[in-house]
């Protein structure tokens, strides 16, 4: 649900998907409304696994533009040094930053607590590398990594628009760097409004894709069939979500989370919050409790209470105090505190009790959540290729 501060409320080779490649400026109306799930060289389907399999690599992006954070950026690179090297005493970080900057992001990261952080020299325009980053799938002895073609949140032309041409293109030249094939997506989105639990089932907000801003002329179904022929997943469940009310129309990844097959995290808004985000949590709550998953179990609901925003530490309309929006490494899964020592306590041990096998570690990103985003939205992982058969 990230914002830009300064608006007026503060992606090698190209595997078809059934039809002929679009450029993405031509996406949208004339999306293919069927197509085929991507498939690897042994015809196996790719498929977008759960973010708890095990990782190659974290990306993450380093905050370029001052356009975006103002007197903030300073404040904001610090947090992400911080994410960064917490990752990296768990798994590998690889820092895309623009090549002149790269050498303050080297510098402000050093070279990594235990595993290595890489400053990579791609252009990019801010952090939020889960949404224009590849979202990644795989099959036995295959990997490819999804462009979902990333259009800054469909937001040209009102108050939340910021610079993201150099976002837009860098999924494609990661991709490339690293050997990985890339699919183009049959729809636009951003990896932030994509969950699944790794065996076929996705969640997503009807708000951030459904919507004219991203997809115009496509209709839910249509939507749908896009995401499981370009994800392979064999079925959404759709949650309404809030269109219009932050930049990316209320991503699934603050609102709801896979902990395992069957077992979802559901973020429940804390004292204080907006009434209009107390009834999307009511009516998230209502649409996971009848639903059924791929493979037609009923979901079990964990509710994650969101801190008193009386006692954070942050402050305006646009911080997002999700805990929620947490990221699983190996070993361990990294979650935002906020300054309420009672609802990060509680946090902490409602993910100890479902991650019981990982460590949590607790991090201080006032300013990444100042920006309305979270430690999710500022992390893209790359899994490891599934042992061929």
């Amino acid at each position: 649900m990230h914002t830009p501060v300064t608006s007026a409320t503060s992606r090698r080779r190209l595997l078809q998907l059934g039809a002929a490649a679009l450029p993405i400026a031509a996406l949208g109306a004339a999306l293919p409304t069927v197509a085929r799930a991507a498939t690897s060289p042994s015809g196996a389907t790719l498929r977008m696994p759960a973010e708890t399999y095990r990782h190659v690599r974290t990306f993450m992006s380093w905050p370029a533009l001052s356009s975006v954070w103002s007197t903030q950026l300073a404040g904001v690179r610090n947090d992400i040094a911080r994410v960064a090297d917490m990752i990296s005493r768990y798994e590998p970080v690889v820092m895309l930053a623009r090549p002149e900057q790269a050498a303050d992001a080297r510098y402000a990261c050093g070279g990594g607590a235990y595993h290595s952080i890489q400053v990579v020299e791609i252009d990019i325009d801010d952090l939020w590398i889960r949404d224009f980053g590849p979202t990644f799938v795989v099959a036995p002895g295959a990997i490819a990594g999804v462009d979902t073609n990333f259009n800054g949140w469909g937001k040209t032309g009102t108050s939340y628009y910021q610079a993201f041409s150099n976002d837009a293109a860098a999924a494609a030249t990661l991709l490339t760097r690293y050997g990985v094939d890339r699919i183009q997506a049959s729809f636009v989105g951003e990896g932030g409004s994509l969950e699944t639990d790794g065996q076929g089932t996705l969640l997503a907000t009807v708000s951030s894709l459904v919507n004219s801003n991203r997809n115009p002329g496509k209709t839910q179904e249509q939507v749908e069939q896009a995401l499981k022929s370009s994800l392979g997943v064999d079925k959404v469940i759709w949650v309404p979500g809030l269109a219009g009310q932050d930049i990316t129309d209320a991503h699934i990844d603050c609102l709801a989370r896979f902990v395992s097959p069957g077992q979802v995290i559901l973020d429940q808004p804390g004292p204080g919050a907006n009434s209009k985000w107390v009834a999307v949590y009511n009516e998230t709550r209502k649409a996971l409790e009848s639903a059924t998953d791929a493979q037609g179990r009923r979901l079990t609901i964990t509710e994650l209470p969101g801190p008193d925003r009386r006692y954070i530490r942050g402050r305006g309309t646009d911080f997002l105090s999700s805990y929620t929006n947490y990221y699983t490494v190996n070993g361990a899964v990294l979650v935002p505190q906020f300054g309420d020592s009672y609802a990060d306590g509680a946090a902490y041990a409602i993910l100890q009790a479902k991650y019981p096998s990982r460590d949590i570690v607790r991090v201080r990103i006032d300013n990444i959540a100042g920006g309305g985003g979270g430690i999710h939205c500022a992390t893209q992982s790359q899994p490891v290729v599934p042992p061929a058969v």
